[in-house]
């Protein structure tokens, strides 16, 4: 029988989260852009590293593969091909072994043009494609890529635990509050995740159920999400695709208090 698989954050730069999935004996680690608090954490729980999983290039997710590549030479590093460090691409469909769990890897593009997300049991792995309360920006991916990516990820189970790269829950809900200010789930919400945050606790992972009540980007096509972005921007679209990107916009614009 596997080890019970237990997930932890370690934080990483202002605002970025690594997780790790391990056991008691070793250890897979998503996203290490920065090597050394993953040393860290594996020195202090005894860990050996199993696997790394990348979701996309961005350095802020990869940069700490070259110092843990040297202490692990032989530790398989899973991502989008042509991704500097992976040594085993995988792309939509493949099937990892984690632990004793089974994991699958969806193809998440939008934010990047090759971002991946790893679905782990009811966990969900997803780099900055999804955030709590908000979504990534687009580089080099596309406006209508990010939009479908959502949309799948929103058919996933309401029960799904989702693990986002970084902490921009706070900021995010102020977005979701000027488009509702009168919504009580939301103002609910903040409560509880300022309340967190002011205890320096993660607001991660976050219920996709919750998500699918909270989250602007994936409430595009309700009435009162199309209203506010017509009010922000006339003529911007009618349909769901339209209203996303008039909300993308608004939100690379947005400044929070």
């Amino acid at each position: 029988m596997a080890d019970i698989v237990r997930i932890t954050p370690l934080k990483a730069f202002s605002d970025n989260y690594i997780w790790v999935l391990h056991d008691d004996r070793a250890a897979i680690v998503v996203d290490p852009g920065d090597a050394a608090p993953v040393q860290q954490f594996l020195a202090q729980a005894q860990l050996s590293l199993h696997a790394i999983w990348i979701t996309h290039h961005h350095h802020d997710h990869i940069g700490g593969l070259p110092a843990l590549h040297a202490q692990w030479p032989g530790c398989p590093v899973y991502g989008p091909p042509a991704v500097s460090g992976v040594s085993v691409p995988v792309m939509e469909g493949s099937q990892l072994p984690a632990l004793g769990l089974d994991c699958q890897v969806y193809e998440v593009p939008g934010h990047t043009a090759n971002h991946l997300a790893f679905h782990c049991g009811q966990h969900l792995f997803c780099g900055d494609t999804l955030f709590a309360a908000g979504c990534g920006r687009v580089f080099d991916g596309s406006i209508e890529s990010l939009h479908a990516s959502l949309q799948r990820l929103a058919a996933l189970p309401p029960q799904t635990l989702c693990y986002p790269a970084h902490e921009y829950t706070l900021a995010n809900l102020q977005f979701a509050l000027a488009l509702e200010p009168d919504n009580p789930a939301l103002q609910q919400r903040w409560q509880r995740d300022s309340a967190r945050r002011e205890q320096d606790l993660p607001t991660l992972p976050c219920l996709l159920a919750e998500e699918l009540q909270h989250n602007p980007f994936l409430r595009c096509g309700e009435a009162g999400i199309r209203r506010t972005a017509r009010h922000h921007q006339p003529g911007g679209g009618n349909d769901a695709l339209g209203v996303f990107a008039t909300l993308r916009q608004w939100k690379n614009d947005f400044r929070v208090s």
